[in-house]
């Protein structure tokens, strides 16, 4: 059975991980766990998204995983209108790997209809942007379309991501694990996924410094893909990152504020094109 890691983890994700089992138990009185795997079974097969990643990075090319996001905690509404549609059409045209959607509801008012739809919108692979705590997630991804699911260690134990991790893996979906620090880290290399991402925001104090990546990349082996999180907002930014040889981005709200996100995306990321 899995159980709640919350001892270091920030207020804030201690919150939102309270509300997920509320949710999950909400949930599950609406459709049960056999509906899901047999609704998961029923999925076509997952685009690749560690695939994507991995042919851009190898050519060393940015891949990016070009997140869509209503709002968040902190910063309120990001976007209105809000159209899961054509921002999944605008970020493939301007030439990402990949998409990111957050499916949470009651902290970034995203919900499961914004990824099926940005996932019919395009031919990108999808992760699912959520805080996966159980099983019962996982399969739910997988029967929504989803291509990939976030783990983050700072609210997962060791062994609460090598479960999610082996189910995932079962049923066809690849699984980015999200470091914060060298602790997290720790645990994040137990697991057997190709993607560890860094995220440079400090969950304690929201502060994002780039030396997070920078740091923490060279820990991670070359049969690995480093993603770096937060922060990503100039062609500095990433000309600082592919400098050390890092080319998987995850960036959201600098798109998320402009007028057209994939034209956004091309200016800071392949300027040259």
């Amino acid at each position: 059975m899995t159980e709640r890691h919350l001892d270091k983890t920030p207020t804030i994700l201690r919150k939102i991980v309270d509300r997920k089992w509320q949710e999950m138990e909400e949930r599950k009185r609406k459709v049960s766990i056999a509906d899901l795997k047999a609704m998961a079974g029923d999925q076509a097969p997952a685009r690749g998204f560690a695939h994507a990643l991995r042919s851009r990075i190898e050519a060393k090319t940015p891949a990016v995983i070009a997140e869509i996001k209503k709002a968040s905690p902190s910063k309120g509404i990001l976007r209105d209108p809000f159209e899961p549609e054509r921002i999944a059409e605008s970020y493939e045209q301007g030439g990402a790997a990949c998409l990111s959607v957050l499916t949470d509801k009651d902290f970034f008012q995203g919900h499961e209809d914004y990824l099926k739809a940005a996932r019919a919108a395009c031919s990108l692979p999808v992760i699912r942007k959520d805080f996966m705590v159980a099983p019962y997630q996982v399969y739910e991804s997988r029967a929504i379309g989803a291509d990939c699911i976030l783990l983050i260690a700072a609210c997962l134990s060791k062994d609460q991501m090598q479960e999610l991790e082996g189910i995932a893996h079962d049923i066809g979906l690849d699984v980015l694990v999200e470091v914060h620090d060298g602790e997290e880290m720790d645990d994040a290399l137990t697991l057997s996924t190709q993607l560890v991402g860094i995220n440079n925001r400090n969950l304690h104090n929201f502060e994002v410094s780039l030396e997070t990546t920078f740091e923490l990349h060279q820990r991670i082996s070359a049969d690995r893909l480093t993603i770096t999180e937060s922060g990503i907002m100039t062609r500095n930014d990433v000309e600082a990152m592919t400098a050390r040889g890092i080319y998987g981005f995850l960036v959201g709200e600098s798109f998320m504020r402009a007028p057209k996100p994939g034209e956004k995306l091309k200016e800071l990321f392949f300027p040259e094109d």
